[in-house]
């Protein structure tokens, strides 16, 4: 028990980032540890927010999911350049140039803010028009509007929180982006209630002041994030201001397999606005309950993410050592390590869905929706546990394009016409849906498992 305990200490502390030397378990948990905790303090702004929001009432949950749902364009974006991020620095660094992946590091910056802006400002003008896209009546449109443009206008805290841990983890700082979202939650759950309730000497700011407390946190973890770049000594990989001039020859390799990445989580996320969209038609209850259902789900898959991106870093780095066998077996360990707490967090919700539910909201018909929803996700667990992390090794070795023609087979192929067929024709209703992803995600999980065995991954040069 001690020398567990003194390993997790390490973890927490960053001690190592060079993991293409040593015992992989020890490497597995090294990286696993802070992602999974810096995943865990993510999804805690979803958490968090949602727990405050539903205290409004069910049109203010509704209004942050639609907007979330669209948002989700802009989470893809960040992800995609993320996971470029994550598998560029993480070959420079187990080939040894820190400078080259300072250089990485810089222009990921740059395109994440021109990004964010070509996002952001249309989604701040247009806040009205996109809740009335995605079926919001007049009422929620004039209550969810200013909630909707505070969002979109933090698009670049959004982006550059993702991306900059994204290089981080490729270095091998995993620690370092786990402190940062220490940071920025802290924030956010200190200001949430606060400017939402008005207490004290803040005004009541209603749903508005969840997206602002937000905004605020995330823009605080960007900087402490910076700052571990700026550091003059001690980490991995050191950021200068020339490495903030553009480097067009960097730019398009960063590009070319963040394209992939980005597309991945585009036509992940735009499978979920079509859903959110079939669902919309059945009433607020149900988009609430939804809501709340994929909240809780959030806050154990992202954790999960955690050793998917560990599995990653460490395909990353060793095939730039020039190691496939030791990427390859970092892999199936790392998906082994999913299995058993997938698993785990699967026979814990199924049984315990109403409770766990009952704690954010407690109107008969949204807890009834996401107690459902929650139970028929669950089934699906096992196969989530191995998918998600072979496709994060396949991104992690720069193969980005094999997930992204997986998910538009399993996602807009199989699972947005299932969802409408059975929910609608065949009359099953919102569970219709719910199977429907169920479904589809143990598919994309079968078809990267043969793909990673294939073993082709091993040989892509970023």
């Amino acid at each position: 028990m001690k020398k567990f305990f003194q390993l997790f200490l390490a973890a927490l502390r960053g001690q190592e980032s060079n993991f293409t030397s040593g015992s992989i378990n020890r490497a597995i948990f090294l990286l696993s540890v802070p992602m999974i905790l810096e995943m865990a303090m993510e999804s805690l702004f979803f958490i968090v927010d949602v727990f405050f929001v539903a205290k409004i009432g069910t049109e203010a949950v509704a209004t942050v999911g639609l907007t979330e749902s669209v948002l989700t364009l802009v989470y893809s974006l960040a992800m995609g350049l993320s996971a470029g991020a994550t598998a560029l620095v993480a070959r420079r660094v187990g080939e040894g140039n820190a400078r080259a992946a300072g250089v990485v590091v810089g222009q990921v910056i740059l395109l994440s803010v021109g990004m964010a802006v070509l996002v952001g400002v249309p989604g701040f003008l247009f806040g009205e028009d996109i809740l009335r896209l995605m079926g919001a009546d007049a009422h929620l449109i004039a209550s969810g509007a200013p909630f909707t443009k505070m969002i979109f206008a933090s698009a670049p805290a959004i982006m550059l929180l993702y991306t900059l841990s994204g290089a981080l983890r490729g270095a091998g700082e995993a620690a370092v982006a786990m402190r940062s979202l220490w940071v920025a939650n802290g924030v956010n759950i200190a200001l949430c209630p606060v400017l939402i309730f008005g207490w004290g000497p803040f005004p009541e700011l209603g749903v508005l002041g969840s997206a602002v407390a937000t905004t605020l946190g995330r823009s605080i973890g960007v900087a402490y994030q910076l700052a571990a770049f700026l550091r003059t000594r001690g980490g991995t990989v050191q950021l200068s201001r020339a490495d903030l001039n553009p480097d067009f020859a960097v730019m398009r390799n960063l590009l070319s397999v963040a394209a992939g990445g980005t597309g991945q989580f585009l036509i992940a996320s735009a499978s979920w606005v079509f859903l959110m969209r079939i669902l919309s038609t059945f009433g607020p209850d149900v988009v609430a309950g939804y809501t709340i259902a994929i909240r809780i789900i959030v806050f154990t898959i992202l954790p999960s993410w955690g050793m998917a991106n560990a599995a990653a870093t460490l395909v990353g780095q060793n095939l730039g050592a020039g190691q496939p066998d030791r990427a390859e077996t970092s892999a199936w360990r790392a998906a082994y390590c999913n299995v058993a707490f997938l698993v785990l967090v699967a026979v814990v919700f199924y049984l315990g869905a109403a409770p766990i539910v009952g704690f954010f909201d407690r109107h008969p018909g949204v807890v009834a929706v996401a107690v459902q929803s929650l139970r028929i996700f669950c089934l699906g667990y096992l196969a989530f546990a191995f998918g998600m992390v072979m496709t994060q090794a396949l991104n992690g070795a720069g193969d980005t394009r094999t997930p992204t023609l997986l998910n538009l087979l399993c996602f807009w192929a199989v699972e947005i016409p299932l969802a409408y067929l059975l929910a609608n024709p065949v009359g099953w209703g919102p569970p219709g849906v719910f199977w429907a992803v169920a479904f589809s995600e143990t598919l994309l999980a079968v078809f990267a498992v043969w793909v990673f065995r294939r073993g082709r991954w091993k040989l892509v040069k970023v």
